[in-house]
This record gives C-alpha cells, structure tokens and sequence, in this order.
C-alpha cells in the first residue's frame, strides 16, 4: 500500500512538473518541439573564456536542492555600476564589426536566441519587478533548450538576481554577487535548483534535478556561464561609456 501512494504521489508531481515545465519553465525534454532555432553565430573580435578560467563547486543541500557556484575570472575594466547597468538595459543593440545586433546576441554570440522584458515598472523602466523571457540553447545544443520567464528581485550594486517561479515557490534561482576589485569586478554565480517550500519536499527538487535539469545539463549550464560572464570583459566597458 506504501509503494502504491509513493508512486501514485510521484506520477502526481510528475505530470504537474510537466505542465509548469511546459508552460512556465520551458526546459524542455529532448523530445519535445519547439518553435525557436539557434541562430547564425556572431562574429566577435574575442576567444571566449574557458570553463578552466573559473573555479566551480557543485553543492548538494539537505532538502534536496542542488547548487552550483562559480567564481569567475576577473572582469578587468567592468565595475559593479557597468553591471547594474547592463542588467536595465540588455534590449538594446550593439554594433560589432560593423554591423548592429540585439545587445543579448553578443553577450553569448552562439547559444544566446531570443531576449525581452515582459514586465515592466510603472515608468516603464527596467528593475526589480520586472520579467524577462530568455531564450537560450545551452552548448549551442536544442536538446538543452531553456525558454523561460523569470523575474528580476534583486538589482544593485552588490549584486543582481533572477528567480523562475513554479507552485507556489521559487523553482530556480541565479544569483550574481558583484564585488569591486582594484582592477575590475570579481563576479561570482550560484544557480540554486529545487524549491524550498512544500512542492520541494514532497520530492520535486529530485524530479527537477533528475528529469529536467539532469548532470550534463548542468554541466552544459556551468560552461554556457563562464562564456556569458566572461564575455561582459570584452564589450561591456566600451558600451557602457558610449551609452550610459
């Protein structure tokens, strides 16, 4: 009778995770279709950064949750107000090598896919509040398609974070602490996996972990960060003194 309810129990959550999965998380299993397709590679004057360039812990929580935690390589020449910046204003565009792209296409120039802010504050400004549809394919692979809407609650110049929403609870969470140095930002990343709340101890944090964010997704996510990250070095400073 046990092992029935338990299994009853994670067909529950199972199918429930599909439907948020679905419809408000959008990491997708590799069999489903979608709508987007990668686009053409941009070409940029930089060799990204290497997974090696970061140092990378992966962290296991007591109610199943699962961490994992980059400390990048400096940022020379990228201030905490640059970073700020930048999170209020990735719509833009940005001209490289003589012609203009959406500002979110070159801060990943191969997985990054789609950008917008979806929620807005009441000027119509960008911060905390606000939501953002991100569409990416981590590795430049579809079968690690994250098409997603997640909220900015946290933005200043200690830090900035974004957060996906999923029963009740926060399902994931990025967050990116900003601390200055003399020559530039050290920037470091924690993507936090699984709910803290009811849903995550009645056994969604190991779905989550198992079935929609599995070992070599969040392997392709660590790389996929340290080329994102490492990227702001090489355009974020000349952008920001021509735009801010």
């Amino acid at each position: 009778m046990n092992l029935d309810r338990e299994l009853a129990r994670r067909h529950f959550l199972k199918q429930a995770f599909w439907l948020a999965g679905l419809s408000a998380f959008g990491v997708l299993p590799a069999a489903c279709a979608s709508k987007w397709r990668l686009l053409p590679p941009r070409p940029v004057d930089w060799q990204m950064k290497p997974l090696s360039s970061a140092r990378v812990e992966e962290r296991a929580l007591a109610d199943g949750r699962k961490e994992l935690y980059i400390e990048h390589d400096l940022l020379r020449g990228v201030s905490p107000a640059m970073l700020v910046w930048f999170w209020r204003n990735i719509e833009g565009d940005i001209e490289v090598n003589g012609r203009t792209y959406p500002r979110y296409l070159i801060f990943h120039p191969v997985d990054h896919i789609h950008f917008t802010v979806v929620r807005r504050l009441a000027d119509g400004s960008v911060g905390v509040g606000s939501r953002f549809h991100i569409v990416e394919a981590l590795g430049a692979d579809m079968k690690n398609l994250i098409d997603v809407a997640m909220d900015l609650t946290k933005l200043d110049e200690t830090g900035a974070r974004i957060e996906l929403h999923v029963l009740g609870g926060t399902a994931l969470s990025i967050d990116g602490q900003f601390l200055p140095r003399e020559a530039g930002t050290q920037f470091i990343s924690t993507m936090t996996i699984g709910s803290s709340n009811w849903a995550g101890r009645s056994g969604f944090n190991r779905l989550m972990t198992e079935w929609l964010f599995p070992p070599e997704r969040q392997q392709a996510w660590l790389k996929h960060s340290v080329e994102e990250i490492g990227n702001l070095e090489f355009f974020l400073p000349d952008l920001y003194r021509r735009s801010a």
